[in-house]
């Protein structure tokens, strides 16, 4: 297997440096569109076979060192018992908006092999699908993260009915994330024992906080999870699995990141990488962190771009190349299989 993606991971030395790319399966790539055309996007995340298909596009297009599971963050939502659609141009909408007792007392912890056995399933085939080619990513969405989009009932700009619970409401807030964040947990031992190899937790919003509110209201219940999982892989005497954790607009938050216990940090492109790692503590393993609307660029332009990243990276005990959030769906196709190219050659010792 090319396990150069999970030495990197545990900041063993490696030949090159990785590369998988956040939304690498996407609209950017005329395969993903094909399935797209025939399945709306829930349907994908629900059929097994659909998920795995377009997991592997990447992996065959791009020469990638990890697969991603394809799925979305918001399919626990679901599951614990919140109407869950997603609208071209309107994104997520999910019904009713958590905002009461009575809304947050109807949810419940489900077991992920009950309502989510879809992406489990999709794991397995994907494992055998690969077949040891490259690592198998799983995720989910952080427990701040999610609550924001069951709170707003999709997606928000300034996201007020959120905060105003945090503010007024911090128990019904709390009771809210203590079920979220035993979802989530649940969630990813289940992806883990499907046979994801790395799982990567996404607090896509986690950068609309304060330090201290971040610290108080959403990293607290990330700790939690991270915690519980490597609990469980010892009791269970699992191979640890790499935890990733990521946060949206991270800069001003990278000193309460780095108490969170994840194994690897990914790192937006609001920062310089270097910056990032001596705030973290230097001996870390980075993820990051390109500007994905940077891939526009001539392709001369994007490797000098890559020379950067890596150049600034070589502080970090270990490091994963990756844009900073995800592949945009107008990104020239040419220009992403070039950026692999670039960062495998360029790494290369």
């Amino acid at each position: 297997m090319n396990d150069t993606f999970l030495k990197a991971c545990r900041g063993e030395k490696v030949d090159y440096t990785p590369i998988w790319i956040m939304r690498q399966a996407g609209r950017y790539l005329a395969e993903y569109r094909a399935v797209r055309g025939k399945a709306d996007f829930l349907k994908m995340c629900k059929t097994p076979e659909l998920a795995a298909e377009v997991t592997l596009q990447p992996v065959d297009i791009l020469n990638v060192d990890a697969a991603i599971l394809f799925s979305d963050i918001l399919i626990p939502c679901e599951a614990m018992g919140q109407g869950l659609d997603f609208h071209e141009g309107k994104g997520p909408l999910l019904s009713p908006a958590i905002r009461d007792k009575d809304t947050v007392n109807k949810l419940f912890v489900p077991d992920p092999e009950d309502t989510m056995k879809f992406v489990m399933d999709a794991i397995r085939i994907l494992r055998k699908e690969l077949a040891g080619r490259v690592p198998l990513i799983g995720f989910a969405g952080a427990p701040f993260t999610t609550a924001t989009y069951m709170i707003e009932g999709g997606t928000s700009k300034n996201f007020l009915n959120t905060k105003r619970m945090v503010y007024e409401n911090p128990e019904l807030y709390k009771s809210l994330m203590d079920k979220i964040t035993a979802t989530i947990t649940l969630y990813l031992k289940a992806q883990i024992s499907a046979g994801a190899q790395a799982v990567q937790i996404f607090d896509t919003w986690g950068g609309i906080f304060s330090p201290s509110d971040f610290r108080d209201h959403a990293l607290s219940y990330v700790k939690k999870i991270i915690s519980d999982l490597k609990q469980w892989m010892l009791a269970e005497r699992r191979e640890a699995v790499p935890v990733i954790y990521f946060v949206g607009e991270s800069a001003g938050l990278l000193e309460e990141i780095k108490t969170c216990g994840a194994d690897v940090f990914g790192v937006d492109w609001r920062i310089n990488l270097d910056d990032a790692i001596r705030r973290l503590g230097g001996d870390v393993v980075v993820q990051g962190n390109m500007d994905p609307l940077a891939m526009f660029l001539p392709k001369e332009k994007i490797e000098q771009r890559v020379k950067d990243v890596l150049n600034r990276a070589t502080s970090a005990r270990g490091h994963i190349f990756n844009l900073g959030h995800g592949v945009v769906p107008e990104t020239p196709r040419d220009n992403v299989i070039a950026l692999v190219e670039m960062v495998h050659r360029l790494s290369r010792k």
